[in-house]
């Protein structure tokens, strides 16, 4: 059975400058090697550390150090789809700015790019079964607050996570009739089939 990794998400506490460069060094040998052939003596010796500094900060290694890049990737993303819809003037607006923005930042991800062709099984999984977990969970930490404003904080979690689920379906398996990445499409896909449901909370 495979072990699964364990890293903490913690927005409050920034990494240190070493645990940054070893999850950039991560990156890259990844995308060199591949997920599968890179080794912690790869990762270490391109971050410039030694194994036992590696080991200190991640403790459990390459899947715990994995893991804290995934969880990194992340946060990077997050925080610049944030950026992107800051100014929303009403929660269509909202919602139509953040899936815009966060399906352009998947397809223009160039290190998704490259483990999408080169590890497409782990890329899928992380994206899907194994993955979506914790990109809800971080969503919701990043946008759950942006969309308390408008509805119960049930109901934001409920829709952050649905969105969430729907932009990496259609970036995975896209669509002849909604385009999530064009302004138009969107806001006609949110106001016919997402914001009446969950306003109707509102009301009830």
């Amino acid at each position: 059975m495979r072990r699964k990794a364990s890293y903490c998400l913690t927005v409050q506490s920034a990494p240190t400058s070493v645990e940054l460069r070893v999850i950039a060094a991560a990156k890259t040998c990844c995308e060199r090697w591949g997920i599968e052939k890179v080794t912690i003596d790869d990762i270490a010796s391109e971050a410039s550390v030694s194994r036992a500094t590696l080991y200190r900060l991640f403790p459990g290694g390459k899947d715990v150090l994995f893991e804290a890049l995934r969880v990194r990737e992340l946060e990077d993303f997050f925080v610049r789809l944030t950026a992107q819809v800051d100014g929303a003037v009403d929660l269509e607006d909202l919602l139509v700015r953040a899936v815009v923005a966060a399906t352009h930042e998947l397809r223009d991800d160039r290190h998704l790019a490259i483990m999408m062709a080169s590890e497409p099984g782990d890329t899928l999984a992380q994206l899907t079964v194994e993955g979506l977990p914790r990109i809800t969970r971080v969503a919701a930490v990043f946008l759950v607050p942006m969309v308390d404003p408008y509805l119960p904080r049930r109901e934001s979690a409920r829709l952050v996570e649905l969105l969430s689920r729907l932009v990496i379906s259609y970036f995975l398996a896209p669509s002849d009739h909604v385009d999530l990445g064009d302004a138009d499409s969107a806001r006609l896909f949110i106001s016919a089939f997402i914001l009446p449901a969950f306003l109707a909370s509102i009301t009830a």
